[in-house]
């Protein structure tokens, strides 16, 4: 592991899966694209790049389903079929080194602040100004 590199670890929802991977903090970010809206079932996703293909699964066996981009370029979302919890994105392609890891499933999650932002031209109004809703501990 590099300096500046960071081991990290998480599971599904369910803990079916568990994995491990190598990130870099600095590449910690939050994606608007209509697909990660979708997916997420929100207005962003926090993503995690895993470090030169160093993620790795220790448990459980992930279901794959090849998302196509509106650019053509497709890719494998690997999730859990118990719980559904999407893991990680990665290329289609046998022997991919990409993984883009959710960070809503990385234990260290609160370690790992988001340092950018991206497609910011689907983003919605409203998420540039988060400060201003309420804050509330329950429902």
């Amino acid at each position: 592991m590099e300096q500046g590199e960071m081991k990290i670890d998480g599971s599904c929802h369910c803990g079916f899966l568990k994995y491990e991977a190598e990130v870099d903090p600095e590449r910690v970010g939050v994606c608007h694209c209509l697909d990660c809206q979708s997916f997420s079932g929100s207005a962003f996703r926090g993503f995690v790049p895993a470090v030169d293909g160093r993620f790795e699964i220790l448990e459980g066996e992930p279901s794959r389903y090849i998302k196509t981009a509106a650019s053509g370029h497709e890719n494998a979302m690997l999730f859990c079929a118990r719980c559904g919890t999407h893991i990680c994105s990665t290329g289609a392609e046998p022997g991919s080194s990409f993984f883009g890891i959710r960070w809503g499933t990385v234990r260290q999650r609160g370690e790992l602040p988001p340092r950018v932002q991206i497609f910011c031209r689907t983003a919605h109004e409203w998420t540039w100004d988060l400060d201003s809703l309420a804050k509330r501990d329950t429902q």
